[in-house]
């Protein structure tokens, strides 16, 4: 064990240093997996900004927003029966 480093309790927020920025912690949100591979990958990806400095994390998020757009964009292409919507007969 380390004495330099007190350990924390999960959920519970690291202990200032001595006036500096607090060391990068995990938050543990849990993150409930949605059944979609593709969507389930991205959400993990989140969990990489919790080793991350605060100005790391916009890199992490923007990764994941590209990430989750491009899934949703793949659900409206994905190919299906052709639709009779705006065909009269």
């Amino acid at each position: 064990m380390n004495d330099a480093v007190p350990e924390t309790e999960p959920g519970q927020a690291p202990p200032q240093n001595d006036g500096g920025p607090a060391a990068p912690a995990p938050l543990n949100v849990p993150r409930t997996p949605t059944g979609h591979p593709g969507i389930d990958a991205q959400v993990r990806r989140l969990a990489d900004a919790d080793h991350l400095a605060t100005d790391g994390h916009v890199e992490v998020y923007e990764n994941v927003h590209r990430g989750l757009r491009d899934a949703l964009t793949a659900l409206d292409t994905r190919p299906g029966p052709p639709s009779n919507h705006g065909h009269r007969s």
